[in-house]
């Protein structure tokens, strides 16, 4: 391959998990020779790492791929992989889609995007779905930013949830060592990065799969265990964690969060529905009492929590008083954040199966009903930030407004004020809060001494 023309280019849809596959990824490809460009048309290995929670990100895919598939009869040199979920779902089938497709590989399989690449180059067709043990992640990732960064710690999912198709795309869940994980975070810190957010499909099910009990009987590694080992890594000033599962939240971890001066009070926990006959045909395994528990116990040891989460509405089945229980619950808790969707069929899962399908209209507007909730909620909950001082870290410009820069609070809301990015780029600057928005949030700096 002509040494010019080593470009690469990867796409990226869906989740955070993704997100962080994308820059391991993007890692290897740097380290084989290859050199990033923002325009795909311009690179010679093309990755779609997918998407396949809903069927609208799924098609986008195929689009892409279409273009792509074409320049390729004109420039035969041209790599196209299809990784990720898509990819594990759909298996030889895109092959057989896409013909002019050279690499086809599951997420599992992202650490080995070199060696499969050389069999790529050797003039082999790859499908690259078998389960596998993920080996210790030894990549160095080419990370979007340089403040905050992605952390693995669990792959996969053993849930059955009947809508969703992550368990058949991830594989069963395989949590990585408590050594390898700290060793990792360690690096990030010497590198400068400030923030770190700790990554699973299902984080609270961290050390489960992991050898060894305590004299009760408890896992010894969980979520809460990991939390205290990493707590004190020098240069690391505040940490995250998602996606929590309502099954697993347990008091001793709320209590971790209220006694560890860096772990954020911001908590993503999905809840899908606020009504539990339709959460149990879900198969989620908690009630919407429960739930409500959850956040209470939560305001309990830190009031100012910031809470977001997930809803699904037009579940097959969904009557209209049952999503008055998702509006109930969401109108009750006040989220400041809500991720919403509606209900998508997605292949192998039992839930596509069912005859009781809500028709598009019904969920599109239930979907819009909802979203207008939301977006007062939010409001109401971004008041309470007027005039406060807040501590953001310090990110990047301000794309709209680039006198400003942009950075995050502990609750993870976005906040902008006017400052030099060069001075002020991984710090955290007591802001004082002026104009306040449902999502967002703008201020003055009250010095331009950092914090």
């Amino acid at each position: 391959m002509n040494q010019e023309k080593r470009l690469y280019n990867i796409t990226t849809f869906g989740c955070q998990m993704n997100k962080a596959d994308s820059e391991r990824m993007a890692g290897i490809l740097e380290n084989m020779g290859f050199e990033f460009t923002e325009d795909p048309n311009q690179a010679k290995v093309l990755v779609y790492n997918t998407c396949t929670i809903r069927d609208n990100a799924e098609q986008k895919v195929y689009s892409y791929l279409g273009r792509q598939a074409k320049r390729k009869h004109q420039e035969p040199d041209l790599t196209l992989v299809v990784a990720g979920c898509v990819a594990q779902q759909e298996g030889e089938q895109l092959l057989r889609r896409v013909p002019e497709l050279d690499l086809v590989m599951g997420p599992q399989h992202a650490n080995r995007l070199d060696s499969l690449l050389e069999q790529v180059f050797a003039g082999n067709q790859i499908v690259a779905t078998e389960p596998i043990h993920i080996y210790e992640d030894i990549t160095k990732p080419r990370r979007e930013s340089e403040v905050s960064a992605w952390v693995n710690i669990i792959y996969g999912c053993n849930e059955r949830c009947s809508y969703c198709v992550v368990p058949n795309v991830r594989g069963v869940e395989q949590s990585r060592t408590p050594e390898a994980i700290k060793a990792e975070i360690e690096e990030l810190a010497k590198q400068g990065y400030k923030e770190i957010t700790l990554l699973g499909q299902n984080i609270d099910a961290y050390g489960r799969d992991l050898p060894g009990v305590t004299e009760t009987g408890r896992h010894k590694h969980t979520l809460t265990d990991l939390l205290y080992y990493i707590h004190d890594i020098e240069g690391i000033e505040r940490i995250r964690f998602a996606t929590s599962h309502p099954r697993y939240f347990t008091e001793r971890l709320i209590k971790a969060c209220y006694e560890l001066p860096k772990v954020c009070e911001h908590f993503h926990i999905p809840f899908q529905s606020g009504d539990n006959e339709i959460l149990k045909a879900m198969k989620r395994g908690y009630t919407h009492e429960r739930y409500r528990d959850i956040i209470a116990k939560i305001r309990e040891y830190m009031p100012d929590a910031a809470i977001s989460a997930d809803a699904i509405v037009g579940f097959p089945g969904e009557t209209e008083e049952q999503f008055q229980n998702t509006l109930k619950l969401v109108e009750d808790i006040g989220f400041d954040q809500l991720n919403t969707a509606a209900y998508s069929p997605r292949p192998n899962t039992p839930a596509a199966e069912w005859e009781n399908q809500i028709d598009e209209q019904e969920k599109s507007d239930r979907l819009q009903r909802l979203n207008h909730l939301v977006a007062i909620k939010a409001g109401e909950r971004s008041l309470r930030y007027q005039d406060r001082i807040e501590e953001v870290l310090v990110e990047d410009i301000n794309p709209k407004d680039t006198t400003q820069v942009m950075g995050r609070t502990r609750g993870n809301r976005l906040t902008f004020f006017a400052g030099n990015l060069a001075e002020l780029k991984g710090k955290v600057v007591s802001v004082k809060i002026t104009e306040v928005r449902a999502f967002s949030l703008t201020g003055n700096a009250l010095s331009l001494a950092t914090v």
